[in-house]
């Protein structure tokens, strides 16, 4: 990194705005792997326009600025950058589309060491024409940018205590080998997730899938199995990302439900490795959902 790590939370940020269709959303849902099983209803009101609703992590990708990651000012070593963590929270509902603003700004720098890299937190918030519509707060390690002095280390969260116990549902969500290929379209087009080559320089056998893809996957089970498929029930979801996901694998979502939170972690059933831990998802309570489905397994 060229610049400190106090000059880069100084940094502005221009602001970003989008229009975003129909189109778009289902291509979001899409890259997440919903339409797999194109008679389950639950995926279908995601992918296809009678009824569509959005997935509420969409936010996470929509009027997002990208371009100072490259910024030559900067100088940061994308190459050695990767998602640590990710925090969303909705003030209203996502609509399925609409208008947005994006304001971006970068809130803390966690500066680990010359050779031991450091952590970015980034912050954006959207709103459309009638208010606040979520924030987003991004966390990123950039291996090989430390050295740079940083703030007061609060960029990534501690780890809360973990539920007693096994999980209270377990949701499985197969993924497809054009996941990653499709996901990038809604925005994320970095190299890891589409060229071997790029892959294998950044350490990988093969392209992986996005963190946010990963995410996304999370707050669907969450949705679909404590929200009765409602996503407009979901106000905050959070989680850490601990391990490369590849296109094709199947995911395992556990999830402890307490009230209206759910404590959650994602799985990669074939490796059996922890992909994204200490998850953490709210929802409005509704008066109609049975506790009764908690101990489904699905």
């Amino acid at each position: 990194m060229k610049i400190s790590g106090a000059d880069l939370m100084n940094r502005e940020i221009p602001r970003t705005e989008q229009i975003y269709t129909a189109r778009d959303t289902m291509l979001y849902a899409l890259g997440l792997g919903l339409g797999l099983d194109p008679l389950d209803p639950r995926q279908l009101s995601y992918v296809y326009e009678d009824g569509l609703r959005a997935l509420p992590t969409m936010a996470a990708v929509l009027a997002q600025e990208r371009s100072w990651f490259s910024d030559p000012g900067i100088g940061l070593d994308t190459t050695g950058g990767v998602e640590v963590q990710h925090g969303l929270t909705l003030h209203r509902p996502l609509q399925p589309a609409g208008a947005l603003r994006g304001e971006t700004r970068i809130t803390d720098v966690l500066d680990k060491g010359a050779a031991r890299g450091a952590i970015v937190a980034v912050r954006t918030d959207l709103s459309d024409a009638a208010g606040p519509v979520a924030t987003s707060i991004q966390t990123i390690y950039f291996r090989r940018d430390g050295g740079c002095g940083g703030s007061n280390g609060t960029a990534r969260p501690q780890p809360q205590p973990w539920p007693a116990g096994p999980p209270d549902i377990s949701f499985l969500h197969p993924t497809s080998a054009q996941s990653a290929l499709i996901y990038r379209l809604s925005g994320d087009d970095t190299s890891i997730h589409a060229s071997p080559a790029a892959a294998a320089a950044a350490g990988f056998d093969r392209p992986i899938l996005h963190g946010l893809a990963t995410y996304g996957i999370a707050a669907y089970a969450v949705i679909a199995t404590c929200c009765d498929n409602r996503p407009e029930r979901l106000t905050e979801i959070d989680c850490s990302f601990t391990a490369p996901v590849f296109p094709g694998e199947t995911l395992r979502i556990d999830l402890w439900r307490n009230g209206g939170a759910v404590r959650f972690r994602v799985v990669c059933a074939e490796r059996d490795v922890v992909v994204a831990d200490q998850g953490r998802a709210t929802f409005a309570r509704d008066q109609a959902y049975s506790r009764d489905t908690n101990k489904i397994r699905l």
